[in-house]
Order: structure tokens, then C-alpha cells, then sequence
């Protein structure tokens, strides 16, 4: 009976932090859009074969990738590195810079830098139910019928949507 306690307890506190999360993040682009701040951030694209990870925020009803903000004094990779091991419990791996995505969304002038990361087969992902709460994987057909952020959008399918694109040469630093 214990665990069962436990296990009501953790949902009540992950609903807690579902619904604490939404509503900062709606009175965070409130906020955005009166302020204009500039925001810098990091996504990771891992592919597993042809496969792309998709992650789900508690937030958002659009599917996103690995990543986030850029602290000061991170560079873009080592914001990579971190948010990968936060969000789904990733260890450090070798990552390509692929490119930046800049202009409004959300309210915020955007920067996000893009790193690649091929692996061989998926490991063990440790989401926290809190900020993420679902991660897949995704063929490149199933890619186009799913709602994407816009940064991720712009950088895989093209789309515009108010940002622009700025490729980086394989090898080449983005920070």
C-alpha cells in the first residue's frame, strides 16, 4: 500500500508542475510580448536511423526538440550538452553544429542554434513528467503531419513563420 501512496503523491505533484509550468509559460509570453526581450537557446536533432526524437513539453501543444536557453557564459554546445542530459537523461555525445534559426516567436527575439546527433540505437530515456512529459520517435513521412514548434518547424521542413534560417557548414562553429 505504501507505493500506492507514493505513486497518487507523485501524479498530484506532476500535475502540480503541469499546471504550474502552463501557466508560467502563458504569462511568460505575455510578459515576452510587452518586453521584446533577446533569448538564445540550443536544440539538439537526434536521429536514430532515418528516425527523428520528438519530445512533448507539459507547456506546449506543439512537439519540439531536446533543448533550451542558453545560460551566460554557455556556449551553444555545452547549452546542448545540458539541456540533453536534463530533459531525457542523455550523457554527453559527440554533436555537429547544423545551423541557426532567428527572428520573433513566442514574443522574444530568437536566436536557436541547431546541433546534429546520430545515434545507433535509442537508449533508455529519463523523462521527468514534469516539463517533459512524452518523447518518440518519428519517420521523415510522419514529420509533416505533426505540429511542430516554430524554430523546429523553420529548421526541418522550411517553413517561415516570421523566422528566418541561417545555415552552418558541417565543421563549422555556430557561437
Amino acid at each position: 500500500m505504501p507505493s500506492a501512496e507514493r505513486s497518487r503523491a507523485a501524479l498530484f505533484v506532476d500535475f502540480v508542475w503541469h499546471v504550474a509550468l502552463r501557466l508560467g509559460f502563458q504569462l511568460a509570453r505575455v510578459w515576452w510580448h510587452i518586453r521584446r526581450p533577446h533569448h538564445e537557446g540550443a536544440l539538439v536533432t537526434i536521429y536514430v536511423g532515418r528516425a527523428l526524437l520528438l519530445v512533448k513539453t507539459s507547456y506546449r501543444v506543439e512537439w519540439g526538440l531536446p533543448g533550451g536557453s542558453i545560460h551566460p557564459g554557455e556556449t551553444p554546445e555545452e547549452a546542448a550538452q545540458r539541456e540533453i542530459n536534463e530533459e531525457i537523461g542523455l550523457s554527453p555525445h559527440a554533436m555537429v553544429p547544423a545551423g541557426e534559426v532567428t527572428g520573433m516567436c513566442d514574443g522574444r527575439r530568437d536566436r536557436v542554434h541547431f546541433f546534429e546527433l546520430h545515434l545507433d540505437s535509442l537508449p533508455d530515456l529519463r523523462l521527468d513528467n514534469r516539463e517533459i512529459v512524452a518523447a518518440r520517435l518519428v519517420s521523415p513521412e510522419e514529420l509533416q503531419s505533426i505540429p511542430l514548434t516554430a524554430p523546429v518547424a523553420v529548421f526541418l521542413r522550411g517553413d517561415r513563420g516570421g523566422l528566418h534560417k541561417e545555415p552552418v557548414e558541417r565543421g563549422q562553429s555556430s557561437g
